[in-house]
C-alpha cells in the first residue's frame, strides 16, 4: 500500500504554481486588481446599487483568469479529452483543488463563485451523456464561444431538499401546429441567471408528488415570455447572483427537452458526487490554511513577553483540528482514488456514504478552522484584513447546499444501518 502521491500529480502542481506567478499573481497586482482581495473585497465585488449583483469588472477580471488558464491547458483539465481536457481524475482534482484552497485567496483560485484556473464544469458531461445528437453542439457553444451560458432551476421557494414535491409543472400545449410545454411556477437560488442565455429548467410533467419519476428538465431561453426575475436574495456571502425567478406561461417547443421525460433527476444526480468531493477537497484546503495561518502568528505575536503559540489554550484546539484535517484528507483521497475504479452507477451503489461522509464533514471543518483562526488572531481576526471571515461566510453555505449536511448524514446512516446501499442484504431477514 503507497500512499505518495504519483510523481506526475506533484510535478503537475508544480505547474500550476508556475503558472499562477507567471500569469496569475501579476494580473492580480495589475491596476487595482487587489482591491478585490484585501479588506475591501466585498464592497469592490458588489453593486450595492444594482441588486447587490457582482460588479462588471469584477467577472470581466475572472473571464480574463480563466482565459489565460484556458489557454495554459488548464481550465478543461477534469474534462474530456474530446472537449480539450486532460481526462482529469477524481483523485486528482481533490488534490489539486486543496492545494489551491490551502494557498489562500487569490485571483487564482476564489471559491466565492466557484471560480478557478482549474474549472468544474458539470453542464458538459450532462450535455454528453443526457443531450440529444442536435443538442450536442451546445459544450462548444459553451467551452469556446461562450454562446450558451446555462443555469439551473431545482430549487424552489417551498420546497430544498424535497425537490420531488415542487410546484412547478409543464404540461403539453402546441402553438401554431408546433408541439411543445406551457410552464409555469417559480424557482429559488438560480444562480447566474443574470449573466445566462437558459435555465436548465425541472418541472412535473407526470407522477404523483414526492414521486422521483415524472419530472423532466427544459433548456429555458432565460429572456422567453414569462420568465421574469422577481429578486435577487442577498445572502451571508455577498455579491448575489442567487435569484427567485417566477416562470408564467413559458412555452417552449418539444426541442427544449433536456433528456428523457420524466427522468430529469437523473441529470440533477449526474455529478453530484464528483461535485461533492471536489467541494470537500476545497474545504479542506481552506481549513488547512485557516490551522496554518494561526500557527504562525502565535508563533509570531508575543503578548505578556512570551509567543502566544506556549498557551495550551492556543495549542490544544489547533491540535484538534489539525488531527481531523490528517484524518479527513486520507479519507477524501482513499474516496476519491475508489470513485476513479468504478463507473459513476457503480459509485452510487458502493461509494455514495463515503462521498456524503468527506463533503458533510470537511464543511463543518472548514467553518471551525475559520473560527478558531480568528480567535487566534484576536481583533484582527474579526477584521476585514485577514481572510478567515470571508473564507468562512463562503464555506458556510456548503453546510446547506450541495446537500444539507443532514440531507448527507442521512445518506450515511440509510447505508450504515442497511436501509440502502450494500450492508441492506445483510438485514434482510430483520
Amino acid at each position: 500500500m503507497d500512499f505518495n502521491l504519483p510523481p506526475e500529480l506533484t510535478a503537475y502542481l508544480a505547474t500550476l504554481d508556475a503558472f499562477i506567478e507567471a500569469e496569475i499573481a501579476p494580473l492580480q497586482a495589475e491596476h487595482d486588481n487587489e482591491r478585490f482581495f484585501d479588506h475591501r473585497r466585498e464592497w469592490a465585488r458588489t453593486d450595492w446599487d444594482g441588486g447587490g449583483l457582482p460588479r462588471r469588472d469584477w467577472e470581466e477580471l475572472l473571464a480574463k483568469a480563466r482565459g489565460l488558464a484556458d489557454a495554459a491547458g488548464h481550465y478543461r483539465f477534469a474534462l474530456p479529452r474530446e472537449y480539450g481536457g486532460q481526462d482529469g481524475s477524481s483523485l486528482w482534482m481533490a488534490v489539486i483543488r486543496e492545494h489551491l484552497a490551502a494557498k489562500g485567496l487569490g485571483l487564482f483560485n476564489d471559491l466565492q463563485n466557484e471560480h478557478s484556473i482549474v474549472g468544474n464544469n458539470p453542464f458538459v458531461l450532462m450535455i454528453r451523456d443526457f443531450g440529444r445528437p442536435d443538442q450536442q453542439h451546445l459544450i462548444p457553444d459553451m467551452l469556446d464561444r461562450h454562446a450558451f451560458r446555462p443555469t439551473f432551476g431545482l430549487t424552489e421557494p417551498n420546497h430544498g431538499s424535497d425537490a420531488t414535491f415542487m410546484e412547478t409543472r409543464a404540461v403539453r400545449e402546441d402553438h401554431n401546429g408546433v408541439a411543445g410545454w406551457r410552464i409555469d411556477g417559480e424557482k429559488m437560488w438560480t444562480t447566474g441567471m443574470h449573466a445566462a442565455t437558459h435555465c436548465a429548467l425541472f418541472a412535473r410533467t407526470s407522477g404523483e408528488d414526492g414521486s422521483a419519476r415524472g419530472i423532466t428538465c427544459f433548456l429555458v431561453p432565460a429572456h422567453a415570455p414569462g420568465v421574469k426575475i422577481e429578486e435577487y436574495l442577498w445572502t451571508f456571502n455577498m455579491p448575489t447572483d442567487h435569484p427567485r425567478v417566477s416562470f408564467t406561461r413559458v412555452w417552449v417547443a418539444d426541442d427544449a427537452m433536456f433528456g428523457a421525460e420524466g427522468g430529469g433527476l437523473a441529470l440533477a444526480h449526474h455529478f453530484v458526487h464528483e461535485n461533492r468531493i471536489r467541494q470537500a477537497a476545497s474545504s479542506l484546503g481552506a481549513a488547512s490554511f485557516c490551522i496554518e495561518e494561526s500557527i504562525k502568528y502565535a508563533r509570531a505575536r508575543k503578548p505578556f513577553g512570551k509567543p502566544l503559540a506556549e498557551n495550551q489554550a492556543i495549542q490544544f484546539p489547533l491540535v484538534e483540528l489539525s488531527t481531523q484535517v490528517e484524518m479527513l484528507r486520507l479519507l477524501i483521497r482513499k474516496t476519491a482514488w475508489e470513485m476513479d475504479q468504478m463507473s459513476k452507477p457503480e459509485v452510487e451503489k458502493r461509494l455514495s456514504d463515503k462521498v456524503s461522509m468527506c463533503n458533510y464533514w470537511s464543511n463543518r471543518l472548514v467553518c471551525e478552522a475559520a473560527d478558531q483562526a480568528m480567535q487566534v488572531h484576536g481583533g484582527l481576526g474579526y477584521s476585514r484584513h485577514k481572510p478567515f471571515e470571508h473564507i468562512y461566510r463562503h464555506h458556510r453555505r456548503y453546510r446547506i447546499t450541495e446537500g444539507s449536511e443532514e440531507i448527507q448524514m442521512r445518506k450515511v446512516a440509510a447505508w450504515l444501518f442497511g436501509f440502502m446501499g450494500p450492508r441492506k442484504a445483510a438485514f434482510a431477514d430483520l
